[in-house]
């Protein structure tokens, strides 16, 4: 079973349909137990840095999370979800989950750059042999909606990444853990077939 963890904020209908095309059943729970037992879980989010982790928090999910993190199952962190795995945005200048040594940064407001970053845009894949981006056409496009971004002081942890007036993290990786900043629920073909991919991550 796939736990969607729900914390208040995000597309959690529709990562659940995604989930259903890609062959998986799925389950939108913010019950401790159910995520610990779960095969693997997804992280999403739509919102505010400060408010998602608040919310973590009030649902005492925090210390939940961080436990599943090291059994080993996969988790995947979505746009919010994948900023929260970091370890301190700029956004309401609060900290993360910190599984990735990584910060979350507003794009500069420089006049030629709309913020937020908003549609689709390729993906340059930086770790070609990790799981989730098996069978993926090149180049992979994905839907974004994000006016912060995410860079990791480790380039190992760089999974993807993107440009938008700079170059950004647009998915980190490592070990069972992989947060993505664009919207694979968002994405078509690309989207399904990471999801896929997830599921077969082993």
């Amino acid at each position: 079973m796939i736990a969607i963890v729900d914390y208040g904020l995000g597309n959690l209908a529709s990562v659940r349909n995604m989930l259903k095309k890609a062959g998986a059943s799925s389950e939108i729970t913010r019950d401790p137990d159910l995520i610990l037992k779960a095969d693997r879980v997804i992280l999403p989010g739509v919102g505010a840095f400060g408010l998602g982790m608040a919310n973590l928090h009030s649902f005492e999910l925090v210390e939940v999370l961080k436990e599943k993190a090291q059994t080993g199952n996969p988790m995947l962190g979505i746009c919010l979800g994948a900023q929260l795995m970091t370890t301190f945005s700029e956004e309401n200048g609060c900290n993360g989950l910190n599984f990735f040594d990584a910060r979350t940064s507003r794009f500069p407001n420089n006049g030629d750059l709309k913020v937020p970053h908003m549609g689709w845009s390729n993906v340059t894949i930086e770790q070609s042999e990790h799981p989730l981006f098996a069978s993926i056409a090149l180049p992979p496009r994905y839907y974004f909606v994000h006016s912060y971004y995410m860079h990791a002081k480790s380039e190992s942890d760089l999974l993807c990444s993107c440009r938008y007036g700079l170059s950004f993290a647009a998915g980190l990786a490592k070990d069972n853990l992989a947060g993505v900043q664009f919207h694979p629920e968002k994405s078509h073909v690309f989207g399904l077939q990471l999801m896929k991919n997830f599921i077969a991550w082993k």
